[in-house]
């Protein structure tokens, strides 16, 4: 027998997070807003979280803490009483209006003048979130988190296919008397499949298509609803005249002609290849990055790349890992963009990580006419704390280093980032 495997995604995630808090809120049009944030280049930003638990869109890995205020909306007013920033997601009350995910809170709000627009709470999200994946962890043998609102769960020898549907069923309605979040959850063949049944369950609903239905299932669905069809992919097999996943179903050899990844990708469609579900993931990488106003001053340029590189280097401190691989990136005005990569085995040290940012800024600023508009730092190529992985040459030297910033973190740690700062960083 082929055992099904169920996709679970969260409906609205962070619109159905924030009405647990505020249960008044159902029924209504309801947004996230979402805006870079540059307060952490300013004096007070003490309030910067860091947390590890989850990831995703829109879910980053250092963000501030949510305040309350009587109007969320103000979140989002610069100082020039202008609504700045996007929509991260709308509950379905307001999609009906128009309203997508990456529209300006502006835009959406002369679409529907009663939306009401709510600030994120990312400790809110990180939280549910988690406990979301301790609940499944407890009722699914094997499941993967695939992102902050999406998990996947391996039902084989655990669940007959002909009891799946109800499984489903009563799961979803588990979740959302225990934790208060609707969820829809998919079931097929494979992880791909599964997914794609889940679109279909949406809000709050249950779809499993059993393996003699797949065919039938897919034969309507355009090819871009399909996990790993992007933009390149479409405009091939657009240009074959391919448009639904029935129709590249029944050309094969044409799909397969169109190269490697398309022959891996109709053996995905037809249900012949599949994906291991995935248990926690090592972490390869972290990094940080903010979209800021068009700034043209480079020393005001080179104290934001020392703020960014405080927080990260509390990042690394905190995962315990040795980066091997460092990148830095910058976005002008005109879509103009640069990026440096340097490779060191040095012992990981806040002040040599510092340094190496701004060096790095230097060599990517190749647009120095040009404003900037956004930053990216990240660290990976991740090694053990070991002298044999290290460059053992340097490795005297920077022990000192390494200890003072061990001691930086400890007290950052108990007070908030912003406790200590490099000289550098203040205006």
């Amino acid at each position: 027998m082929l055992f099904m495997k169920i996709h679970i995604d969260i409906d609205s995630f962070f619109v159905s997070a924030i009405r647990t808090l505020e249960p008044s809120l159902e029924g209504k049009p309801v947004a996230i807003g979402g805006r870079s944030d540059t307060k952490i280049f300013g004096s007070d930003n003490n309030s910067q979280v860091v947390d590890f638990q989850n990831s995703g869109s829109f879910v980053p890995t250092f963000y501030k803490d949510y305040e309350k205020r009587d109007d969320d909306l103000d979140n989002f007013i610069d100082e020039q009483g202008r609504i700045r920033g996007i929509l991260t997601t709308s509950s379905y009350e307001a999609r009906a209006y128009g309203i997508k995910t990456g529209m300006r809170i502006a835009e959406a709000l002369r679409l529907c003048p009663q939306l009401i627009v709510k600030a994120p709470n990312m400790t809110l999200f990180q939280t549910l979130s988690h406990r979301l994946d301790l609940f499944l962890s407890k009722n699914i043998p094997i499941v993967e988190q695939a992102s902050i609102d999406e998990f996947y769960g391996d039902l084989g020898g655990w669940i007959p296919n002909s009891e799946v549907l109800e499984f489903m069923d009563i799961l979803r309605h588990r979740i959302k008397r225990e934790l208060g979040l609707p969820v829809s959850i998919g079931a097929g063949k494979t992880k791909f499949i599964a997914k794609l049944a889940t679109s279909k369950a949406k809000p709050f609903g249950s779809k499993a298509v059993m393996p003699q239905e797949t065919q039938a299932f897919l034969q309507d669905i355009p090819i871009e609803d399909f996990p790993g069809i992007g933009r390149s992919m479409r405009k091939k097999l657009h240009r074959s005249a391919i448009y639904t996943l029935g129709e590249l179903l029944n050309r094969k050899e044409r799909v397969e002609s169109l190269g490697a990844y398309a022959k891996e990708l109709y053996r995905r469609v037809s249900a012949q290849s599949d994906e291991e579900l995935k248990m926690k993931k090592e972490r390869k990488s972290i990094g940080i990055s903010r979209t800021i106003d068009p700034l043209y001053d480079r020393a005001e340029l080179v104290r934001r790349v020392h703020v960014l590189a405080r927080h990260l280097a509390f990042g690394v401190m905190k995962l315990g890992v040795m980066p091997t691989n460092y990148h830095l990136s910058l976005r002008y005005e005109m879509r103009q963009k640069s990026a440096v990569n340097h490779s060191s085995r040095v012992l990981f040290s806040e002040q040599f990580f510092d340094d190496l940012c701004v060096r790095m800024f230097h060599k990517a600023d190749i647009y120095k006419r040009l404003h900037v508009v956004r930053i990216s730092i990240h660290c990976g190529g991740f090694t053990k704390q070991t002298r044999r992985e290290l460059d053992i040459t340097t490795f005297e030297q920077e022990k000192k280093k390494r200890s003072l910033s061990e001691s930086a973190f400890k007290a950052r740690e108990k007070y908030g980032l912003g406790i200590l700062k490099w000289g550098s960083e203040f205006e």
